[in-house]
């Protein structure tokens, strides 16, 4: 039996277009558990999700918030 489940960059992409509380949280909990680069969240997701989303602004602004939680968390 073969189990199979979200690499850590796609599961907290997947969760960028809703992009409530939860999710959020789910974002601050990966980075500090995994830990999710940053550098690499947003290299992923300008690479692989941005040119196919429609609301690109909503989306590069959620991404820049959620880059910014990331790095603050891992100052501390």
């Amino acid at each position: 039996m073969r189990l199979l489940g979200a690499e850590a960059y796609d599961l907290a992409l997947s969760k960028l277009e809703r992009n409530l509380g939860r999710d959020r949280e789910d974002i601050k909990h990966l980075g500090r558990t995994v830990p999710l680069d940053a550098d690499v969240l947003e290299q992923r997701y300008k690479q692989e999700l941005r040119p196919y989303l429609v609301n690109i602004e909503r989306h590069d602004l959620t991404i820049r918030l959620w880059i910014e939680m990331l790095r603050d968390q891992s100052q501390r």
